[in-house]
């Protein structure tokens, strides 16, 4: 399996229930036992998008978990050992995080087996073509449409945008492009 979990989107107070899970009765509203990301990721990948938007105390708990294989539900009085690949994103220089105590020294180490450094899309124009098409068919899927390219004036055009929204601002307009072409080809108006 494959589970994203978006350490930015959830309150504090929620985040080591929604990572480690709870059983029933945990804390007021915990009306079944539930499993929470690790255990459902089980020989899996779990995937931590915005690692360092998670608050640090709960940074602590993820470090022994990923030091012990092991994960406790909130209200359990045991552990459940856990086999998963752990992927961690984030879109903050990680070592300004760390110097602002935002992201703590020791889990990044933990996490850092192998870097992946993606640079926004500004520095990577030369990928635009390819992404385009790959959103194209994607967004064809969603809304129902039979987009097939777009012209090289709307390839030239998204090239000289500076795309301060990086992939996200990139989807965007094309989903929109795809939703009002409907068919054929996107061409500037």
């Amino acid at each position: 399996p494959f589970v994203a979990g978006n350490c930015a989107a959830l309150p504090e107070t929620l985040m080591e229930s929604e990572l480690f899970g709870h059983e029933k009765g945990a804390f007021t509203g915990a009306v079944d036992r539930r499993a929470g990301c690790f255990e459902q990721a089980q020989n899996g990948t779990l995937l931590l998008d915005e690692i360092g938007d998670m608050p640090i105390n709960t940074q602590a708990k993820l470090l022994r978990v990923l030091e012990d294989s092991k994960v406790r539900r909130l209200g359990a009085a045991t552990e459940t050992p856990i086999s998963v690949r752990v992927l961690a994103a984030t879109n903050q220089p990680t070592e300004t995080a760390i110097q602002n105590k935002r992201l703590r020294e020791d889990l990044f180490y933990r996490l850092n087996v192998f870097h992946l450094p993606l640079p926004p899309l500004r520095d990577r124009k030369e990928d635009l073509p390819a992404i385009s098409a790959a959103l194209i068919r994607n967004l064809n899927k969603k809304h129902g449409c039979r987009v097939t390219h777009m012209t090289p004036d709307v390839l030239c055009r998204l090239q000289d945008h500076a795309w301060p929204g990086n992939v996200r601002e990139l989807r965007n307009v094309i989903e929109r492009a795809v939703i009002v072409a409907g068919e054929g080809e996107i061409h500037l108006r």
